[in-house]
């Protein structure tokens, strides 16, 4: 079996003359946390509608969990997980409901959801909040919960759009060690964030400059190749090249 979990080759998307993914290529292996980063516009996420099944490339190739994104796109939907950058459950379900909700849609027995559902409870900490609507948790409580959804079905892999989007320090920490716990158990982690230091805990990062793959490393090989102390440095080193500002991505 091929320990290649997302496979792209000059992976390119246009819109118009406008490119936004221009001939990227990468390799992800499975159980990895991989760290897709760029500025506003750079195109990472086009880049991720396209390895989702979300959108079509215009050339280019990419597989994903061996699923063509050309050709099985609905495969790639039904066998990954996937939180949007926006709060993607429903405010006006309770978050018992929610869980039940997603684990029909993907498919799990009564028995199996029953525990499953035990186990996201136990988890994020909701027992006392469990029959309260969505819409009334803290942000953090919220974003847990998304995860937890996202994972429900034990995909191969999970594409998280910037996950921790305003939430406390303590909260993203606890946040991250969620993902930690996917990874040991084998699914691989796509995760966009705008928050620099969160690139330190990914196994490999990548950064995006104007629709292209500028770099590519683990964390210490980034700062050691651009002579800086953190991925930050790193960031700005490499955002400062960009030619263009706030197209959309």
């Amino acid at each position: 079996m091929s320990e290649t979990a997302i496979l792209a080759e000059d992976l390119t998307r246009k819109f118009g003359d406008f490119t936004a993914v221009n001939r990227i290529s990468f390799e992800i292996k499975k159980g990895e946390i991989f760290g897709f980063l760029g500025a506003n516009g750079a195109g990472k996420t086009t880049a991720m509608k396209m390895l989702t099944g979300l959108l079509i490339p215009t050339s280019g190739a990419a597989m994903v969990s061996g699923w063509d994104v050309y050709t099985e796109a609905d495969q790639i939907k039904k066998n990954i997980g996937y939180m949007s950058q926006k709060f993607s459950l429903y405010d006006d379900l309770t978050a018992l409901e929610n869980i039940r909700f997603y684990g029909g849609i993907y498919g799990i027995d009564r028995a199996l959801l029953n525990r499953k559902t035990n186990e996201v409870v136990e988890k994020t900490g909701l027992a006392d909040v469990k029959n309260k609507q969505v819409g009334s948790l803290p942000q953090g409580w919220k974003q847990k919960l998304a995860f937890s959804v996202a994972t429900l079905h034990n995909p191969s892999i999970v594409f998280l759009d910037e996950p921790t989007g305003g939430v406390d320090p303590v909260t993203r920490r606890q946040f991250w060690e969620m993902i930690y716990e996917a990874s040991e158990a084998g699914i691989t982690v796509f995760v966009t964030t705008h928050y620099m230091d969160e690139a330190e805990y990914c196994d490999r990062v990548s950064i995006m400059v104007d629709g292209t793959i500028a770099a590519l490393d683990t964390p210490d090989g980034l700062k050691e190749s651009y002579s800086a102390e953190s991925i930050e440095e790193v960031f700005i080193q490499l955002a400062r090249k960009s030619t263009t500002v706030d197209n959309p991505s």
